[in-house]
């Protein structure tokens, strides 16, 4: 499975579906590229799989709160699905391993 670890960050490129990008930003008041810029930060991944494809939930920093992105690669494509706040049980597992490292 491709990883956004594997493609060097000046080479992300990202897409996503507009009228979901506009219904999850009146929703959850997250922006898919503002999701993007939050995936550069640390994150934790964690992956299922949905209809076939491999999803990763990525917990990340997003100025003052942790967010989770839900997004599919597809080739050298990240497709972003989805970005809300992260639950509380999220965030601990995220503060559980980030919070150690410093």
């Amino acid at each position: 499975m491709r990883s956004l670890d594997d493609i060097p960050q000046e080479e992300w490129a990202f897409e996503w579906d507009e009228a979901k990008r506009r219904t999850n930003l009146e929703k959850h008041g997250i922006d898919f590229p503002r999701a993007t810029d939050a995936l550069k930060g640390p994150r934790l991944d964690m992956h299922s799989e949905r209809s076939g494809e491999m999803r990763t939930l990525a917990i990340c920093p997003d100025t003052l709160r942790l967010i989770a992105v839900v997004f599919i690669m597809r080739g050298e494509i990240c497709r972003i699905i989805s970005a809300r706040a992260a639950h509380e049980n999220e965030q601990r597992k995220y503060r559980q391993i980030y919070d150690q490292r410093n």
